[in-house]
């Protein structure tokens, strides 16, 4: 029994009880294969692999790894990891006391090819506030990020992945897309590495949207057993032929669309 086997079948007595973040509340979601199916081929969208060749995840059995909440301290440690095994991902930061506290590891980021987006500024739910607060939320993460790497995020992470018809329109307003995820590690409730690696290996396939957290919890009752569980996860894909990729180069030769929500 492989790796993969054995932690599918320690998941499948559980799975039923497992309890997690909500990721669609009754909109439209689109997926990585429908959004490059009708796209014109554009070879500069592709990925570029460790050889410089470009991947087409038409082809390829591709997958994108994220991270949501940070940066931190925490960090640095995932990048080395993501280098040692030639991985770019994509980060949907957050503003406040993230960004702004740590500018130097964004260009880090940035520097090393990964994707650079937002979770807004401060994580509040956007379906909870007013849709001046939900812009303001948006504008403000996304402005930090600018204004460290000159680059505009165009990507959203709604927080908990909870969105509506108003919050969208915001984010259409605002020429970005929203990004949720098809397989969560559920970081945030452990701190097992050995579990949160078997949960996102249990629920990746395919142009899946993988969800970790590069922040810290000071009372020790999750997000610390991520660091330790990236490299499995890797290593463990990699070595079923996948491909990891940034989420725009996921979609890509399509593009994001402003309003659109992939999953």
């Amino acid at each position: 029994m492989t790796r993969r086997a054995r932690a599918l079948a320690l998941l499948a007595t559980t799975a039923a009880m497992a309890v997690g973040l909500t990721a669609c509340n009754g909109y439209d979601a689109t997926s990585p294969a429908d959004a490059r199916k009708h796209a014109e081929k554009t070879p500069a969208a592709f990925a570029t692999g460790p050889d410089g060749a470009p991947v087409d995840c038409r082809k390829l059995k591709c997958v994108a790894l994220t991270f949501d909440a940070g940066p931190t301290v925490r960090t640095p440690q995932i990048l080395s990891i993501l280098s040692r095994h030639h991985v770019h991902a994509t980060f949907f930061t957050l503003g406040k006391n993230h960004v702004r506290v740590y500018p130097q590891t964004v260009r880090d980021m940035a520097a090393q090819g990964h994707e650079i987006e937002t979770l807004t500024w401060s994580h509040r739910i956007l379906t909870k506030i007013s849709k001046d607060e939900v812009r303001k939320e948006i504008t403000e993460g996304r402005d930090a990020v600018e204004k460290v790497i000159g680059v505009r995020p165009t990507l959203l992470r709604p927080p908990q992945g909870r969105t509506s018809d108003e919050v969208t329109s915001v984010v259409r307003d605002l020429g970005m897309s929203e990004v949720v995820w098809s397989a969560d590690g559920a970081d945030y409730k452990t701190t097992d590495s050995k579990l949160i690696t078997q949960r996102v290996l249990s629920k990746t396939k395919r142009d899946g949207i993988i969800l970790l957290h590069d922040l810290i919890d000071p009372t020790n009752r999750g997000y610390n057993g991520t660091v330790a569980a990236v490299e499995p996860i890797i290593t463990t894909l990699q070595g079923e032929g996948y491909t990891f990729v940034t989420v725009s180069q996921l979609l890509a030769p399509g593009k994001p669309q402003p309003g659109a929500v992939y999953k």
